[in-house]
């Protein structure tokens, strides 16, 4: 019996390696804000607490995945959301963090609050949230 050199991916094992790939909160936020618009490198960095080098790491992980481009102008390197249904997966998210029962870890105000722009919550919040929830086990 021949075994076939290249087998199908199952769709499960590539939603768990896109899972896995936002299962980062630097790439989380950078996800964020290429959401609500195109952004320099350096404007990510100034708005995620992160250093140069951990960030551009995230940066790369999110290029290979195929979820961020990224192209050259007068500001330097520009990345860009190249799959736009990546907000509709951080909506789901922040919706299953807010539909999970208040008694077992209460979600901090402001994910309970309207969606703001760009329609994900504050990385900071979600963040430790999904911190502690896994530390929580």
């Amino acid at each position: 019996m021949e075994v076939l050199a290249e087998m199908a991916v199952p769709v499960y094992q590539a939603e768990a390696d896109l899972l896995r790939v936002l299962g980062h909160p630097a790439r989380i936020r950078v996800l964020e804000l290429l959401g609500e618009r195109d952004h320099p490198a350096g404007e990510l960095l100034g708005r995620i607490p992160i250093d140069a080098g951990s960030l551009s790491q995230q940066l790369a992980v999110l290029r290979r995945a195929g979820l961020v481009g990224q192209r050259r102008d007068t500001h330097g390197v520009v990345y860009t959301l190249l799959v736009d249904e990546v907000r509709d997966v951080l909506l789901a998210a922040r919706t299953v963090l807010t539909a999970l029962p208040a008694d077992t870890d209460p979600l901090p105000p402001d994910l309970r609050s309207p969606t703001p722009a760009g329609g994900v919550a504050a990385a900071g919040a979600t963040a430790s949230v999904v911190a502690r929830r896994s530390l929580a086990g």
